[in-house]
């Protein structure tokens, strides 16, 4: 059982060094670099912390030391270009963090100055606005790429240069002098709702992913996985699904879910039969999917609680029924492909057994236990209930710790090996160390998305100064011809376009303050979190949607397969859920909104669930080209038909889809049965 479940040591390091060059930049900091970078992170991570358990700041004040944070560590460990990654940090790259962080400070240190002369900055405020901009786009280039910076870049162009715009898009136009004092010196640019999250929510759950994973969460979650589906068909790519669906809930981060379940999971279907680009593309499939379930979500969800002024739990709660059909799904379209080409599971007598494994980390499970418990029942805000969550990590884990350490507990043996308990204070001393090196993992990660957000922040800022977003209403209307359905079509497209290139945050930030009022403004009685999850989902599938969609390259990079290939695997396996997000603006009951209360509620939300899971089945079906047997070109029509029908809502499309799904379904059994017959 254990060399089967553990870890291949080289494709966990390379595993390792794709997430550190995605999530924590390219470069390896050594020596007095590393030293410092370490210094500032720690520091980065004990302010969060801080404000997190004893009440966070003044807004202002909050958000511009996080930025301060973020945007010195980018320089450090995000460098120039690639060739650069290679060399250690340059004078300029010091010069520019130590400018970066004295720019961005500034609002902090010359608060009440600031305060008193609003609307009227002086030519020092104007210098380091102007500073503060730049660099906030130079680190989100280093950080993310250009295609974010370029997008800024237009829409500042956009306010300075309005006059000389033609037709609708043209406005009066501002000054420099006012474009600067409101990117910096309100609460609408830099420093505006993207930036307030990053700083406070999103943050606290980044660490508390970082500790949970360190604590050994995740390999626990992924012999859990194991456990309960590693025997089925095609086991190992079901249990890709599971345990990224288990580590979505902690981690936000679609390439790390990728590379860290992959590790495991890709060899293994590998070894069962699945092609090294198809394993890849469910490994990239399933990453993205995490993203999308409660309670965490990626960090987009909390930028999204803030946006539509609701409590986030109401976030969670909309967000519920669509994740788990979802996953569902996914396990179902794994599951067809594993009939279609005959591959097994793994033997159940090298798999772990669940009840055991269940037990063996029910410590792990409290303080996911404790964070449902804040969110839902005790109904806290997300950063106290994160600050819950994460002191109750870190106290079981350091006092487990400590139980080994003083020989009253066994630790976990390594393969082949049998507990034996003993003093030694070295088990304690590497929990210290682990809790240490979350801390600074969570202030890199964080390093990039602070950066990204206060560059989302100056996007919404233009649009809300210029009026741009009343303008691509009118623009939406009129490419749309008033069809609600094509506008969603274009909206779509265009997240997707726009999510190639920008990390899932910052693409929910634009789309939501340019697209998602235009399809409210379309459709008056669509539900404001709605529109909302429309993009958001849209901006999640663009991460799996070829030719720029990284967790396939860091799929692919395990897989030893084609990136290109295994981000076309990803998409054809995403595409069931393209599906969705449409049901949200046209049947909002899929959100559970609009329901009966009482009993009737909860029936209704129950019959959605049950069709909606068969017709996304069915839609997965259609695009595999197999149910029972393999689909002719009618059955494949018959059952995207069926998909459409089940999945939207109401009892007369429910039995058409029940009736169509039944038809084929007996026809392929009936077919496949008389194949077999002669045999």
């Amino acid at each position: 059982m254990e060399p089967l479940i553990a870890r291949d040591e080289a494709l966990a390091k390379k595993a390792a060094e794709i997430v550190e060059a995605q999530e924590y930049g390219g470069r390896r900091l050594t020596g007095w670099a590393h030293r410092l970078a370490f210094v500032i992170a720690i520091g980065f991570s004990s302010f969060q912390l801080y404000t997190a358990f004893f009440g966070v700041l003044t807004s202002t004040l909050q958000r511009s030391i996080h930025l301060a944070f973020a945007i010195a560590l980018c320089f450090l460990f995000y460098p120039f270009s690639r060739r650069a990654a290679r060399k250690g940090v340059s004078p300029l790259d010091l010069l520019l963090a130590l400018a970066a962080a004295a720019s961005v400070a500034y609002v902090s240190l010359c608060y009440e100055e600031l305060v008193r002369r609003i609307g009227d900055p002086t030519g020092l405020d104007l210098v380091m606005g102007v500073l503060a901009i730049v660099l906030v786009l130079e680190a989100s280039r280093r950080a993310v790429g250009l295609p974010l910076v370029i997008i800024t870049g237009f829409f500042v162009l956009y306010g300075l240069f309005g006059p000389y715009f033609p037709g609708i898009f043209a406005h009066r136009g501002y000054s420099f002098r006012r474009i600067v004092d409101h990117l910096y010196l309100t609460s609408e640019g830099i420093f505006g709702i993207p930036l307030w999250v990053s700083s406070t929510f999103v943050f606290a759950f980044v660490l508390f992913g970082a500790i949970f994973e360190r604590s050994g969460a995740g390999e626990y979650l992924m012999r859990l996985a194991m456990s309960l589906v590693g025997h089925t068909r095609g086991g190992p790519a079901k249990v890709s699904v599971v345990a990224s669906a288990f580590m979505g809930t902690i981690s936000g981060s679609g390439v790390a879910n990728t590379a860290t379940i992959g590790t495991l999971t890709i060899p293994l279907m590998k070894k069962v039969g699945f092609k090294p680009e198809i394993a890849g593309g469910i490994d990239t499939a399933a990453g993205g999917n995490g993203q999308i379930m409660p309670p965490v979500m990626g960090a987009a969800a909390f930028v999204m609680a803030e946006f539509l002024g609701i409590p986030y739990l109401e976030v969670c709660i909309a967000a519920a029924l669509p994740a788990v059909i979802d996953q569902l799904a996914l396990l179902g379209a794994v599951h067809l492909l594993a009939t279609k080409y005959g591959f097994r599971g793994v033997p159940r007598e090298m798999l772990p057994r669940f009840w055991p494994t269940l037990a063996s980390g029910l410590h792990y499970l409290v303080p996911i236990g404790v964070l449902l418990y804040a969110l839902i029942v005790a109904r806290l805000t997300p950063l106290t209930a994160a600050a819950m969550t994460i002191g109750c990590a870190v106290s079981i884990f350091l006092a487990r710790a400590l139980m080994i350490s003083a020989g009253l507990l066994a630790a976990d043996p390594p393969a082949g090996a049998s507990p034996s308990p003993g003093r030694s204070w070295r088990p304690f001393r590497e929990a210290l160390l682990r809790m240490i090196d979350a801390l600074y993992n969570a202030a890199r990660s964080m390093a990039a998305i602070g950066v990204t957000c206060a560059c989302a922040g100056m996007v919404v800022g233009m649009v809300s100064l210029t009026g741009a977003g009343l303008n691509m209403t009118n623009i939406l209307v009129e490419l749309s011809f008033g069809n609600v359905y094509l506008a969603m079509v274009l909206t779509m497209i265009a997240c997707l376009i726009l999510g190639m290139g920008v990390p899932t945050t910052p693409n929910y930030v634009i789309m939501a303050t340019i697209m998602a009022p235009a399809l409210i403004a379309m459709k008056p009685d669509t539900p404001l979190i709605a529109a909302h999850l429309f993009v958001f989902y849209f901006g999640i599938l663009a991460d799996g949607t070829p030719p720029v969609c990284l967790a396939a390259y860091a799929a692919a990079g395990i897989a030893g397969a084609d990136p290109f290939k295994t981000g076309i695997e990803a998409f054809k396996l995403d595409m069931r859920t393209f599906l969705l997000p449409y049901m949200f603006i046209t049947a909002p009951q899929m959100l559970l909104i609009g329901l009966d209360p009482g009993l009737a509620g909860v029936l209704e939300a129950c019959w959605i669930f049950i069709t909606s899971s068969i017709g996304m089945y069915a839609l997965a079906a259609g695009m595999q080209g197999f149910l029972v047997d393999d689909d002719t070109w009618l059955e494949r029509v018959a059952l995207i038909a069926v998909a459409l029908c089940l999945v939207k809502p109401g009892l007369y499309t429910d039995l058409a889809g029940l009736a169509g799904f039944a038809l084929v379904f007996l026809r392929q059994k009936r077919r496949a049965a008389a194949r077999r017959a002669p045999a």
